[in-house]
């Protein structure tokens, strides 16, 4: 019974979608981009499969010939890594240039909530000033990052180090969002207006919060090898 079972089960799968899983267990990347690049990639191995079988091939051989003509999801991973290790550039690229004014923002915020006749308060906004300074002008490759990366990257080669460079974009301006989150915070008690510091201090952690996981997973994709692409 259980051998059956298990028979019946192996039976059930179908081959495109293990296919398909296997070689989703081994990218890594945005999650809609990985979702849509398998979603062509089964598609496609469909029609091929469809496309044999109108020249009456029988369905198993017909499925062997399309996953020979794709070939194994062992030698697709490197080229398809190459596709979602842009995706996840751009990601992380868009990630850090948007967080970057609500940062500013929020500092701004919090300089005029006090002025300069309130010792530590004023002192500690100015150290905060000085960190969104960093995180801002850190956020600044990011918008090369993303010309880059743009509509020609799948036809012109992507300067290798670039996935590095956009983690790392991501990684200092995330550290220093944080750094000024927790100053804006710390001071809010040394002013009257802290209600103002709290809410600098609250953009400040959101900035940091989404640019960190952005350029954490950036440098996963990062150390992962890829196809030398081009045209």
């Amino acid at each position: 019974m259980t051998g059956t079972d298990a028979s019946g089960a192996t039976d059930a799968v179908d081959p495109l979608d293990a296919y398909v899983a296997t070689l989703a267990a081994e990218l890594h990347g945005p999650a809609p981009a990985k979702a849509r690049l398998l979603t062509e990639i089964r598609d496609g191995l469909a029609d091929t499969v469809a496309a044999h079988a109108q020249d009456g091939t029988p369905d198993r051989q017909a499925l062997g010939l399309a996953l020979r003509e794709f070939g194994t999801p062992e030698e697709l991973v490197a080229s398809c890594q190459r596709e979602l290790t842009l995706a996840q550039v751009r990601h992380t690229a868009r990630t850090v240039a948007l967080a970057a004014p609500p940062l500013l923002a929020g500092w701004l915020l919090s300089w005029h909530a006090g002025g300069a006749d309130d010792g530590l308060g004023w002192a500690a906004r100015l150290l905060a000033g000085c960190l969104v300074a960093v995180a801002v002008v850190a956020a600044l490759p990011a918008v090369a990052a993303l010309a880059v990366t743009g509509p020609l990257a799948r036809r012109l080669p992507v300067p290798a180090r670039l996935p590095e460079l956009a983690a790392w974009t991501g990684t200092v301006s995330a550290l220093a969002a944080g750094a000024a989150a927790l100053t804006l915070a710390v001071s809010a008690p040394l002013t009257a207006t802290w209600p103002l510091l709290v809410l600098a201090a609250a953009l400040a952690v959101g900035s940091h919060a989404s640019m960190a996981a952005a350029a954490r997973a950036c440098r996963r994709c990062a150390r992962l090898p890829v196809s030398a692409g081009g045209a």
